[in-house]
């Protein structure tokens, strides 16, 4: 086992720090500080954030359907949920493109000149090639996590504890919310951090749908891969170094939050 991890997972980001560090710290700085690099770690984590709270809101939702409701083509839907996971990226991007660029079945409604583009002023809401689709690719990817996470404690629960509180008067709203979504707190934490992990890290959707401007809606994957394409092995390796630090804090602050609503529902 502790071969498989050194492998796996020691000797890859060894390789990266090694790499990166052996750069001088001028030299790394002004790589990581750059005016490029700094957009793309901010149009990258917000975007994957945003995402991943987005999977955390429906997809709770989703799953509790799931759980507690029986309805025609049930296990066709709960199937389905596992799309995102087989279905590679690259093809993820071209199927997304196709229904929200202008002339997709969802895009065309906000092309210019549409009802609904027209709310958004003469050149209406441009979804694919722009932050709109990264999100969405983002969302798409990353919406199995919350999902899966939730559908095993929401079977767990205990009926009794539901009808206990039903025989004590409280209403199926005040239920919900004071005993059933305290408990399942640590979950949609632990879903949305899994969620914001595989968001932040897309590349192969992300590089279709997006236009990959500069300070527009390139995310660092594309820089990253960019810096690869012109030989700069370095500058790769810093902006991969630095999108790491970013994603331990952002998912530390995550596991801190998930600690502090478990011990708050255990007492």
């Amino acid at each position: 086992m502790v071969v498989y991890l050194v492998l796996m997972l020691g000797l890859p980001l060894l390789t990266l720090f090694v790499t990166g560090f052996s750069l001088p710290p001028d030299r790394f700085w002004s790589i990581a500080t750059s005016k490029l690099a700094l957009a793309t770690y901010a149009i990258n984590i917000s975007l994957a954030l945003g995402s991943a709270v987005c999977n955390g809101i429906f997809g709770t939702l989703v799953a509790w359907v799931l759980v507690r409701y029986d309805f025609p083509g049930k296990k066709i839907v709960d199937a389905s949920i596992d799309i995102p996971f087989a279905l590679p990226t690259a093809v993820a991007g071209v199927v997304l493109t196709t229904v929200y660029s202008e002339n997709g079945i969802i895009g065309r409604l906000f092309a210019p000149g549409s009802l609904l583009g027209s709310l958004f002023g003469a050149e209406g809401w441009r979804i694919a090639f722009a932050r709109p689709g990264v999100f969405i690719a983002m969302t798409f990817v990353s919406l199995p996590f919350v999902i899966r996470t939730l559908q095993p404690v929401l079977e767990d629960l205990e009926k009794e504890v539901e009808e206990a509180a039903w025989c004590l008067g409280a209403s199926p709203a005040t239920t919900f919310w004071y005993v059933i979504f305290p408990s399942l707190i640590p979950s949609i934490l632990t879903g949305v951090a899994l969620a914001f992990s595989r968001a932040v890290g897309e590349f192969g959707s992300v590089v279709i749908i997006a236009a990959n401007l500069p300070f527009d809606d390139m995310v660092s994957s594309v820089l990253i891969f960019q810096r690869l394409e012109q030989f700069d092995y370095p500058g790769a390796t810093v902006i991969g170094i630095m999108m790491l630090f970013l994603s331990i804090f952002l998912l530390l602050i995550i596991n801190l939050l998930q600690n502090w609503s478990t011990r708050s529902a255990q007492s």
